[in-house]
């Protein structure tokens, strides 16, 4: 991924701005933040090994 300087980052800051308008982007960064929680949520429950005790549990009753 290349790296982005002070200026590309302001120019897609003002295209991102005009796109969107200056009253959605704070909703758009508040359901990105969100879905970022869950995402780590999910994975950190996806490794807990409660998860996989449970997997253990269900494959056995089958």
């Amino acid at each position: 991924m290349p790296n982005l300087g002070g200026g590309e980052l302001l120019v897609v800051a003002a295209v991102v701005m005009l796109l969107f308008g200056a009253k959605k982007l704070p909703e758009f960064a508040k359901s990105l933040g969100k879905a970022k929680g869950e995402f780590k949520k999910g994975l950190e429950e996806d490794e807990s090994p409660t998860a996989e005790a449970a997997k253990g549990k269900d494959t056995d009753k089958a």
